[in-house]
């Protein structure tokens, strides 16, 4: 019997339509987003890592915290000791050429250390704001111009008088700019997402189904879910695509505080709470203090309370 605790079913699926006729409601007022904010989303960035950010992402006028932040998960996802077949190295994923002409002894231990983030979170922002500077004559957004060129060169970017036609070059600068929106943090009210209210129509129609690690929905699962996977389903149902991984899907919209919550928003648990990378659990609100998300093996798919002492923070997912 699906009942979250204290709470009948019955009344939970009645204070349900009431939430989600809500949702729609508020989904048809969205106003404008606000202002652009230098400040991180609280637990966006790693802690180990916030400081940083927040100080080399100030650098100069092209970059900002929350877009350094993005750039530097979309090359590594914090991982100081990611190489990749091209031998890109570290956390902000400099080639090895590229490091000797623009890297930093930022920490002035007296190496200038790739593997360090002490240097190459700096390095990464000195390095943008060069580029900046390359292009700023180019027509167009400069930030944009510099995400380009950080991509694909600036010659490229002088060459096509702006981003050029290059579809990895121009999905780096989209997906960029959609992650500096997920780091920073909000200077208004955050605004309902437009498709929240179909989000959780899908999830509550797979109340009662198994859950299935690495569930995601199939024929090939019987129309089982793990956590992620019902979420992901969920917004997908909708037209909104977001990452599979439930950490990963933290950074897929600005972060409402727990006083800001309407449903729609994923909710998140970590088994740190400083560390958006220790995320291991997502689910959807749906107003009241409760979810709707698939919780473990031998459990199936119900309503849950989000008030635990691993609860993380929330997203609310942009598109739509």
């Amino acid at each position: 019997m699906w009942v979250a605790t204290g709470v009948g079913f019955t009344m939970v699926l009645g204070f349900m339509a009431l939430l989600v006729v809500g949702t729609y409601s508020a989904a048809t007022q969205l106003g404008g987003g606000g202002g652009k904010s230098v400040a991180l989303a609280k637990n966006s960035v790693p802690a180990q890592y916030s400081a940083l950010v927040q100080k080399w992402g100030n650098l100069c006028d092209a970059i900002n915290p929350a877009l350094l932040a993005a750039q530097l998960y979309q090359e590594s996802g914090w991982n100081p000791r990611a190489q990749s077949p091209a031998e890109a190295q570290g956390i902000a994923q400099f080639i090895p050429g590229t490091w000797a002409a623009h890297g930093m002894d930022a920490n002035n231990d007296g190496k200038a250390d790739v593997w360090d983030p002490e240097d190459a979170i700096p390095s990464a922002a000195s390095y943008d704001c060069k580029i900046a500077g390359y292009v700023e004559d180019v027509p167009g957004d400069n930030t944009d111009n510099m995400l380009a060129a950080y991509n694909a060169g600036s010659y490229a970017v002088i060459k096509y008088g702006g981003i050029p036609p290059y579809k990895e070059t121009q999905n780096y600068v989209k997906v960029i700019r959609e992650g500096e929106k997920s780091f920073a943090a909000p200077t208004s009210r955050v605004d309902p997402s437009k498709k929240a209210a179909g989000a959780i129509d899908y999830a509550q129609g797979k109340l009662g189904t198994p859950y299935l690690w690495g569930g995601e929905g199939g024929p090939g699962d019987n129309g089982r879910f793990d956590c992620s996977g019902l979420t992901r389903a969920a917004y997908a149902d909708v037209g909104v695509e977001i990452p599979r991984v439930a950490n990963d899907q933290w950074n897929t919209g600005p972060h409402p505080a727990r006083d800001e919550l309407l449903p729609g928003d994923l909710v998140f648990f970590s088994h740190d709470l400083k560390d958006s990378r220790q995320i291991y659990h997502v689910g959807i609100y749906v107003g009241g203090g409760y979810m709707i998300d698939a919780p473990y093996t031998g459990a199936v798919i119900r309503f849950d309370p989000i008030d635990t002492p691993d609860y993380f923070g929330a997203t609310r997912p942009t598109a739509g």
